[in-house]
């Protein structure tokens, strides 16, 4: 059930999740045309994504899937601004990814599937 303002919630989502898909989402699929051992690298952590909000959200059957996963990606890009990245918003070279950056092309898998 959407309580009122939730409609805000999910344009706003959405903005972030767009934002995402061409900045990781786009690319890492170009990439893994490449590299094929990156989508069941991607797989792995689109699953612990799943996982995550599944069971650390409380009620997360009640929220629109797209506003956890772009709650849980704000969440990582502020974690890459603290961390002192200069740009985290742009994707690395995926054959060398880190974590958080395989991880938010995760979030951009689940969210095309959404």
């Amino acid at each position: 059930m959407l309580l009122p303002g939730s409609a805000l919630l999910v344009v706003s989502a959405r903005k972030t999740l767009n934002r995402l898909q061409r900045t990781h989402g786009v690319p890492v699929r170009s990439a893994a045309r490449e590299f094929p051992g990156l989508l069941a690298v991607l797989d792995q952590h689109a699953a612990s994504v799943r996982d995550i909000l599944d069971a650390g959200v409380e009620n997360s059957s009640a929220v629109p899937v797209s506003v956890l996963l772009a709650g849980y990606a704000r969440g990582l890009l502020e974690d890459l601004r603290e961390s002192g990245e200069p740009r985290p918003e742009c994707a690395p070279e995926w054959q060398t990814a880190d974590w958080v950056h395989l991880r938010l092309a995760a979030v951009c898998a689940l969210a095309h599937a959404d």
